[in-house]
């Protein structure tokens, strides 16, 4: 039975065997993050409805390219319960491993939402999967794209 996050105007599931960290939530930060046993991430944060999807998405990109030497990012676009979310993948190396993350972002007439996962490559083939039903979970419950 898959746990389920409901606070902050947002709701989702996931594995029951991942771990919640909604710390930076408590803080004010309107962001939670749930770790898979492995170490793979994946996390929302809820920005204002006047933040621009493109920017932020291009801001973590930025921010990736100064902590990761060889960096390579690709614009992606998708479409997932109804919403168009625009970002990048990544792949990097980290500690001699390569690593895929995935940053997304959508716009609603009431939030921007910026979406992030990341694992090493091992791992990610395993989890992408879950990622893309936290994702669907997600929006699900944001409703259609014509908010």
């Amino acid at each position: 039975m898959p746990a389920r996050f409901n606070s902050m105007g947002i709701s989702f599931q996931y594995p029951d065997n991942w771990t919640l960290d909604d710390a930076d939530a408590i803080l004010g930060r309107h962001t939670v993050t749930v770790y898979s046993p492995g170490g793979a991430f994946w996390s929302v944060a809820i920005h204002s409805g006047s933040a621009e999807p493109d920017k932020l998405v291009v801001a973590v990109v930025e921010a990736m390219k100064q902590e990761y030497e060889g960096l390579e990012a690709e614009m992606a676009r998708e479409t997932v319960a109804g919403h168009e979310l625009l970002g990048y993948n990544l792949a990097f190396c980290c500690l001699d491993l390569t690593n895929t993350a995935r940053i997304r972002s959508l716009q609603t007439a009431q939030s921007t939402y910026t979406i992030f996962c990341q694992a090493e490559d091992r791992e990610f083939e395993q989890v992408e999967s879950v990622f893309r039903a936290m994702t669907t979970s997600l929006l699900s419950e944001l409703g259609t794209g014509e908010d």
